[in-house]
């Protein structure tokens, strides 16, 4: 069984510009997803073809690369002025290719056995809306639009200019032997084709601001199948880690992640150099630069590639924010949650310019510097984001904390801002055990044991940097907090940490998966561990596809909401990778199989970014959220960080290490990792099982580094003031 997720559509990108169709390569501008955008506009709002004013018919379609697509169409019945054309005659295929901008190719060919005579019509608007817009289907017109047909250059204008907001839309006809004209908002092609005759066009879709013009490569479908754009994926496929296991549904899983990561990455930054990329959250609703999904699929592309976060590590520190801003709730030191660049952002309609809304985004970018750090061996980025880091941890004290009791909190300030700001971000996300809500200012669980990590690998850091006295600091506030949370969220009943502290600072008793977060950041006491994360697989938790946000027993369970009982993907990730830092490995197992049996359900092996958190049961399979983003950034990549967690792969180039604590499961016999890249080096690791143990060997193909196999080691109050591993 192969599951699509959403309506079927085709989708096609390359950085910042992505196109979704109908089936039939046509755009319904009733469609909340539906057209041609770049930088948050949607600059084509409708496209239909069409034969002498009928609707071609759909053979068959599928998107060929992630930047191209293919559309076979046949001729309904018809009547001309010489005979009547009988269905299946006439058959059109459009080919498109995603760059800058859309290269669209139509091509012609007569099968019947006499000649025919008709009108190949091509009808298009342009709407300029704002992609919020599009997404609530509210779309306000604000400026003014014009259209020219320019018949010389055979090309369609179409113009938007609201004040200074300025948007430009070229349909341009490059390669014809015929001169189209235009009426009635369609371009019309007057055919004429014998028996066996082919016919060709070609045509640019031109997207513009007032900076940038973009335009389609010179590239036709063909050549961008065969070299071109291909070859920029194959440079990524080149780079990165390569996995082979005889469990070929891993494999497959693992490849399809590897292509989507490779689609998402957003590289069109003038200061930018080509091998440093940013990726996106997610096609097509966010293809921008987020902090909290670009540093999160940034930490679990580690294995795969770590120098995929330099690019999101400089473009988040060069927006850093300087200043206090209720309309963005900014403060000094702190990331961005979100950045749009549409016409919505321009007039701060929305504070996406960019928006701060997120309390989880500084201690994920420090956390991220410093794991990049441990992969890459390079002490330069420590000097490079220095004031970045001094920021940042300035923010935790002056601004995470709201009331100076030692926690991190949030309430939004922004009357067009986000309620909830941490990863659970829907309004309706943070319940109390009765189902009802919780009332900000909130401290969620998670959000301690980032400040706790960040402000840990912070101290390792300035060790690094000679700055002893700084890291004994930070090592002292994280013992504190470490403490504190122990005798706050522990609610020893349950067995359990809370789900978060309420506006009056009480414990929030819900049972939802944000504690497994806390392992992953080692704030855990190592005697509670086991209790947390075995009760995140209780029958109430765990679906049989993954762990669950949110606890069936709660009154506030849907397995079809967003956030409250849905399995997300990266955050069974971030929870595995919590159980291997407690040594919890069959838990590790348990989770890491029940999402790539997920996996196995959807088309392509494409993990969708969440999914219902049903029980699995015969004849059942997993659910798709009807609006979930495929691919999504941090989904394809929870792929790398669950194979991570079951290899137990630590780096520390600095010191000359990778670490390796490897536990295969019985359905996962084999897996080997080659060109992994760690400091100078590139490693091939070959892990297999003999009965109950796992084996591994290890071979350096160039560069210096040493693997060790060394468990992983949680902190105990005993031991935070040693560095961390």
């Amino acid at each position: 069984m192969r599951i699509s997720v959403g309506s079927p559509v085709l989708t096609i990108n390359h950085g910042r510009t992505f196109m979704v169709t109908d089936l039939n390569g046509n755009i319904n501008p009733t469609s909340r997803q539906q057209g041609v955008f770049t930088d948050d506009t949607r600059f084509l709002s409708y496209y239909a073809c069409y034969i002498d004013g009928k609707p071609w018919q759909r053979l068959s379609s599928t998107a060929t690369a992630y930047y191209a697509a293919r559309t076979y169409l046949f001729n309904p019945t018809l009547t001309t002025d010489d005979r009547t054309v009988a269905e299946n005659e006439l058959f059109l295929t459009i080919s498109r290719v995603a760059s800058e901008g859309i290269r669209e190719e139509l091509d012609l060919t007569n099968y019947g056995l006499e000649p025919v005579r008709f009108n190949l019509e091509i009808a298009l608007r342009s709407d300029f809306a704002d992609i919020f817009e599009v997404e609530s289907q509210k779309v306000v017109r604000r400026g003014q639009l014009e259209t020219e047909w320019v018949k010389e250059e055979k090309e369609l204008r179409t113009l938007y200019i609201n004040e200074d907001f300025c948007r430009h839309f070229i349909y341009r006809v490059a390669e014809c032997n015929l001169q189209p004209h235009y009426a009635n908002g369609r371009i019309v092609f007057e055919i004429a084709l014998e028996p066996g005759a082919t016919w060709h066009a070609c045509c640019h879709y031109i997207l513009s601001d007032k900076q940038h013009s973009r335009r389609p490569l010179e590239l036709s479908y063909q050549e961008a199948i065969a070299t071109g754009l291909e070859r920029v994926q194959q440079q990524w496929e080149e780079t990165v880690t390569v996995m082979e296991s005889s469990q070929e549904d891993i494999a497959r899983l693992y490849r399809q992640s590897l292509d989507d990561l490779g689609a998402m990455r957003l590289y069109d930054y003038h200061n930018f150099s080509p091998d440093i990329w940013i990726p996106a959250a997610g096609v097509p609703k966010f293809v921008t630069l987020f902090g909290r999904d670009s540093l999160i699929i940034s930490l679990q592309n580690a294995i795969v590639h770590p120098g995929f976060a330099k690019g999101c590590l400089q473009k988040l520190a060069e927006l850093q924010a300087t200043e206090y801003d209720d309309w963005r709730d900014a403060e000094p030191g702190k990331i961005l949650h979100e950045i749009r660049m549409g016409e919505l952002a321009t007039f701060q309609k929305i504070p996406h310019s960019p928006y701060y809304g997120a309390a989880d985004t500084t201690a994920l970018f420090l956390i991220t510097l410093h794991e990049t750090w441990k992969w890459l061996g390079d002490i330069s980025l420590l000097h490079d984001y220095r004031e970045a880091i001094d920021r940042g941890l300035d923010w935790f004290d002056r601004y995470g904390d709201l009331d100076s009791d030692g926690f991190q909190e949030y309430q939004k300030r922004s009357t067009a801002g986000i309620d909830n700001q941490a990863w659970k971000d829907s309004g309706d996300a943070i319940v109390y055990p009765d189902g009802s809500q919780v009332q900000a200012p909130k401290a969620l669980c998670e959000l301690q044991g980032y400040a706790f990590d960040a402000r840990m690998r912070m101290a390792e850091v300035f060790e690094a940097l000679g700055e002893g006295q700084r890291a004994a600091e930070l090592r002292q506030k994280a013992a504190k907090l470490q403490s504190q949370f122990e005798e706050r969220f522990w609610c020893e009943e349950l067995g359990f940490y809370a789900f978060a502290l309420d506006p009056d600072k009480q414990p929030v008793k819900t049972i939802a998966s944000n504690p497994g977060h806390c392992l992953w950041s080692g704030i855990v006491r190592p005697d509670r561990a086991v209790q947390v994360g075995r009760r995140l697989l209780q029958p109430d938790m765990w679906s049989g596809w993954g762990i669950r946000t949110l606890s069936s027993d709660n009154p506030a369970y849907n397995p079809f909401s967003y956030h409250r009982g849905s399995v997300w993907p990266h955050d069974n990730g971030i929870i595995a990778m919590g159980l291997k830092r407690y040594g919890l490995t069959a838990e590790v197992a348990q989770v890491a199989e029940g999402i790539f049996d997920a996996a196995r359900h959807f088309a392509s092996y494409r993990i969708p970014e969440l999914y219902g958190g049903i029980d699995r049961q015969v004849g059942a399979f997993p659910a798709p959220y009807r609006e979930a983003n495929v691919p999504q950034g941090w989904a394809a990549a929870s792929v790398f960080q669950l194979l991570q967690a079951i290899l137990g792969l630590q780096a520390d180039a600095p010191n000359g290490l990778l670490l390796v604590d490897p536990a295969l499961p019985d359905w996962l016999p084999d897996i080997t990792l080659r060109q992994v890249e760690i400091g100078n080096a590139q490693v091939d690791l070959r892990f297999w099982r003999e009965g109950e143990q796992t084996r591994w060997d290890a071979v350096v193909q160039s560069g210096q580094i040493a693997i060790e196999r060394q468990s992983w080691q949680p902190w105990t109050p005993e031991t935070l003031q040693l560095s961390h591993v």
